[in-house]
């Protein structure tokens, strides 16, 4: 995924495409910027198997050894710290309406 993305769609549009049954997001504004370490809207499943709208810090936490800073694109799924992410309880659905990938352009 990418670095910034948006997200102007309300929650009743994401519950009814996503049919999540369970909102814990209370009053979700427009998102036209969500960068790597703040909370967004995601889609998970709970416990009890219910889609539910909730929101989660965006990134994953990045390996001690780099500092611990979150990462959001994950190239190499056989390392051995990210198999412990991969699984099916670690899924979710990141609602998105933009995404904007950064490029260096010299300028």
């Amino acid at each position: 995924m990418c670095n910034l993305y948006s997200l102007s769609k309300g929650q009743k549009a994401i519950r009814e495409l996503t049919r999540a049954m369970k909102d814990a997001t209370r009053n979700l504004p427009p998102l036209p910027a969500i960068f790597p370490d703040v909370l967004a809207p995601v889609i998970r499943n709970t416990s009890e198997g219910e889609r539910e709208l909730t929101l989660m810090r965006w990134g994953m936490p990045g390996p001690p050894q780099f500092g611990g800073a979150p990462v959001t694109n994950i190239r190499n799924t056989n390392s051995p710290y990210w198999r412990r992410w991969l699984s099916t309880a670690n899924r979710c659905l990141v609602p998105a309406t933009s995404f904007c990938e950064w490029q260096d352009t010299g300028a």
